[in-house]
């Protein structure tokens, strides 16, 4: 399930920030035209309150990292990686999943932050991939399309701003595919209660396939497309080819024509098996062992 890649994603981000010195992030917002702001004795303050804020979190005080950068925050309101960092320490704290309202507050907070960093830069990858992620973990329990469509409009910001990113590509791909397969699985079940029974691996009933590709069909198209994208732009990209095949089965299911279907499924297998050479030769590369 997605679910296991949008948590991973999210903690590379925080871990990759977390691992860079606060001035760096300052040095990197000149790329966008922004000019160096003159340093203050209010921004003196709020950069040692970055930096103690960092060390804290590095040393695994995420409460007391928390006090340091809500206090950059406070001292320098202009400062994107105040906001960065805050969100960040927010989002380290959600487990994807937890009901508790504390565990959701965390996600609130963080994606909070991460549009008042865009407030000040709107081109910041870094905001961007946190709220596309964030949102993406929020919109699986409950279920909730409008969570995954807010998602996927992030990563399509991604796009505009870097476009020769393959990630956002991937995810976009992962949030189509994650709606399409959710539909697919109720329209089972309900058959499955309603009908007789319909194994994971028979086509859809004539009925139903005309629903779900009225549904779902230019979703299904445009997870393929991002992924096949994402694939052209980084040509080992493994988990793009593991979504892929997985689009390509759900696109048999909107399919009448009986060839049309097999041969998505050969093309779906044919994947299965280049990631696995992939896997194989990654494990064999010099320096992996």
């Amino acid at each position: 399930m997605p679910r296991a890649y949008a948590f991973p994603s999210l903690m590379r981000t925080c871990l990759i920030l977390f691992s860079i010195p606060p001035w760096l992030h300052a040095n990197a917002r000149s790329h966008y035209g922004q000019q160096q702001p003159i340093q203050t004795a209010a921004r003196s303050d709020a950069q040692e309150a970055l930096d103690r804020g960092v060390e804290a979190f590095r040393n695994g005080q995420t409460a007391e990292a928390e006090q340091f950068f809500a206090r950059a925050k406070a001292l320098d309101p202009n400062s994107v990686n105040a906001r960065l960092y805050l969100a960040n320490s927010y989002a380290s704290q959600y487990i994807p999943g937890a009901p508790s309202d504390e565990n959701g507050q965390f996600g609130l907070r963080a994606i909070e932050e991460y549009k008042g960093a865009l407030g000040i830069d709107p081109n910041n990858l870094s905001a961007i991939d946190g709220i596309g992620s964030l949102l993406f973990m929020m919109g699986g329990q409950p279920f909730s399309p409008d969570l995954f469509q807010e998602s996927k409009s992030y990563h399509q910001r991604h796009i505009q701003v870097r476009p020769e990113d393959s990630e956002p590509y991937y995810w976009i791909g992962v949030v189509d595919w994650t709606m399409a397969f959710y539909a697919n699985r109720q329209l089972r079940d309900r058959f499955n209660d309603q009908v007789r029974k319909l194994d994971d691996a028979d086509p859809l009933p004539p009925e139903l396939r005309e629903s779900y590709a009225h549904e779902y069909g230019a979703t299904i198209e445009e997870g393929i497309q991002n992924m096949e994208q994402a694939i052209k732009l980084r040509p080992d990209y493994d988990d793009a080819m593991a979504y892929l095949n997985l689009l390509y089965r759900r696109k048999a299911d909107v399919v009448a024509d009986d060839a049309e279907r097999e041969k998505l499924i050969q093309a779906a297998d044919d994947l299965v098996d280049k990631v696995k050479e992939i896997k194989e030769a990654r494990a064999k590369a010099p320096g992996r062992n």
